[in-house]
């Protein structure tokens, strides 16, 4: 069976484009592929984070992990810091990794264009730990965002740049990209992606919102003035963004629900995606009620996190051994 690995970084709470975008399609892999996905705790930190409201997230994605349907049976959930060798690795990759490919990633990129200041080595070394995160578990696919495609080809070209060193260190991954819902806009700022950091509250849709908070923005998010209900995404990007977040999450084609509401106003259709929304939120918000209440989580992590560490550690024992950092008597 192939191997696949991914993990979302919660310095804030899950949002409803984490569920679309990587949550949903990690339930329906987990049938498919041999599932390694980590809540990615090192990479919160690039940032200043306060300990307890970073707590809190961790405890709350992990809890959310399972809600929407991931089952520790298939596939192994873990904290990216219960495994020693993801920051380890992640060290060998920055010496692998050249300044100018560090400087063309878009997240540093974005971040020093806008002139923000006191920016740390781990925002900057993020992609390189990134390829470790990756690499570790010699896994063969990777379920990204388009904003994280460019990461996951880093990823590979790092892989390569080794294995022509030093031999067949690396499996090479491929990334695999939704077709639909890959990239969720806020629903205030459509050219803008759904975001935790979103400063309104009003464009981004939480897991745990109230349904009541959920429904609301999903009836104030910006549309147009052309009045007619269609697919057109460079002129209707927030109408566009509305059809495809009730796409993803009723499996309904995206004609197709354009095509019901084509003679209705936008309100009908906004009443509709909040019902699809708010409907999906209530079963997750009562499973994650139910698995705190449980207190589960730590035998789930602990499970994982032994199984992932088998995986990684014969990883990093092979690169350091090869690369020539043992010393064997």
């Amino acid at each position: 069976m192939k191997r696949m690995l991914s993990g979302i970084k919660p310095t804030g709470q899950l949002t409803l484009g984490n569920y679309i975008g990587a949550l949903r399609n990690f339930v329906k892999y987990q049938d498919e592929y041999e599932m390694y996905v980590f809540i990615a705790n090192l990479h919160c930190i690039t940032e200043y984070q306060d300990p307890q409201d970073l707590r809190k997230n961790l405890t709350d994605a992990v809890a959310l992990y399972l809600a929407c349907g991931l089952d520790p049976n298939k596939s192994t959930i873990f904290l990216q810091t219960d495994v020693r060798a993801h920051a380890q690795l992640g060290y060998i990759m920055a010496c692998n990794t050249y300044l100018g490919e560090l400087n063309r990633m878009t997240q540093f990129k974005d971040k020093q264009a806008k002139g923000e200041k006191n920016m740390t080595a781990g925002l900057y070394t993020y992609p390189s730990l990134m390829a470790a995160d990756i690499l570790l578990y010699q896994a063969n696919y990777v379920p990204v965002g388009e904003d994280q495609k460019q990461h996951v080809e880093l990823t590979r070209d790092i892989a390569q740049r080794m294995n022509n060193k030093y031999g067949d260190l690396f499996t090479i991954p491929e990334p695999l990209v939704a077709k639909v819902g890959a990239r969720i806009m806020s629903l205030q700022d459509p050219s803008k992606k759904m975001s935790k950091s979103d400063e309104t509250n009003k464009g981004c849709i939480y897991l745990l919102d109230d349904l009541k908070v959920a429904r609301k923005k999903i009836m104030s998010a910006v549309t147009d003035s052309v009045g007619v209900i269609q697919l057109d995404k460079e002129n209707q990007p927030g109408l566009y963004n509305l059809i495809e977040i009730a796409s993803s999450i009723s499996d309904r084609s995206m004609e197709d629900i354009a095509d019901e509401f084509k003679n209705e106003g936008y309100g009908k259709l906004k009443g509709y995606v909040a019902d699809v929304v708010c409907a999906e939120l209530e079963k997750i918000q009562n499973r994650y009620h139910e698995i705190i209440e449980s207190k589960t989580l730590e035998k789930v992590l602990n499970e994982g996190a032994i199984k992932a560490a088998k995986i990684a550690d014969e990883t990093l024992q092979n690169v350091e051994k090869t690369i020539g950092l043992e010393i064997k008597y």
